[in-house]
């Protein structure tokens, strides 16, 4: 009997656990971009160090037909608001600092599932 409440304190305790996803999207421009070949390069690159230095998903989510703009959006699971929007805060001065774009928008925000 001791056993059927402990499993069911469990169970409890899973469902009171929350999932988290902060997301960031930033619409830049890439001054230096003569053509198409040279703007998917810069994408792709801003694009790798965000997936590679902050584990997150990341994909140029608009703008695709303009050669000197573009948008990107970025997706982190966790349990904490705080600590995602952290993360999202260090992926911006990131892009802001480490790369050949002039930041045009940026957005941060965070869902409770």
């Amino acid at each position: 009997m001791t056993n059927t409440g402990a499993f069911a304190k469990n169970i409890f305790i899973i469902n009171c656990i929350l999932m988290i996803v902060s997301m960031i999207k930033v619409i830049f421009e890439i001054p230096d971009s003569v053509n198409i070949k040279e703007k998917r390069r810069v994408i792709k690159s801003v694009i790798d160090k965000l997936k590679k230095r902050f584990r997150m998903s990341a994909a140029e989510i608009d703008l695709q037909d303009s050669l000197s703009y573009a948008q990107i959006g970025g997706a982190l699971v966790s349990n904490s608001r705080t600590f995602g929007e952290t993360v999202m805060q260090k992926a911006f001065k990131m892009i802001e600092n480490e790369t050949p774009v002039r930041i045009q928008d940026m957005n941060i925000h965070s869902e409770e599932f």
